[in-house]
């Protein structure tokens, strides 16, 4: 089930694990209008919800999707186990470690991790 929660003063849309998959640029596109609808300012999606090229960087997907997020203000988080796929791509190594260091796109384990997150970049 999809929800809203606060996290360090952050309205943050938890989108539920067994929704429909994110693979395309209209899927963000619902997600984005189900963020403007609840007010958050933030979007965390299980990892299980991306298509299965959706961190397949050559595809383009995830890029898309992340700046329309960017550009509509809205922060996202990934959240879950990504590991398997940083092992067998470099550049998604690299992007990850780069969008981490940002305020906009995160990757991290746990909705836990999330808020510590929020909680030292001062939401």
């Amino acid at each position: 089930m999809t929800n809203t929660m606060d996290m360090a003063g952050t309205k943050v849309l938890v989108l539920a694990i067994d929704g429909p998959p994110i693979a395309t640029e209209a899927d963000g596109n619902d997600i984005i209008s189900e963020a403007f609808s609840t007010e958050a300012d933030l979007i965390a999606i299980p990892v299980e919800r991306l298509g299965p090229d959706f961190l397949r960087l050559e595809t383009r997907v995830a890029g898309t999707v992340f700046q329309k997020f960017v550009n509509y203000h809205l922060r996202c988080a990934i959240i879950g186990d990504i590991a398997p796929l940083l092992e067998n791509s470099k550049a998604l190594s690299d992007f990850v470690r780069e969008t981490n260091k940002g305020r906009s796109i995160w990757f991290l384990a746990s909705l836990d991790d999330l808020r510590a997150k929020l909680t030292r970049v001062g939401a």
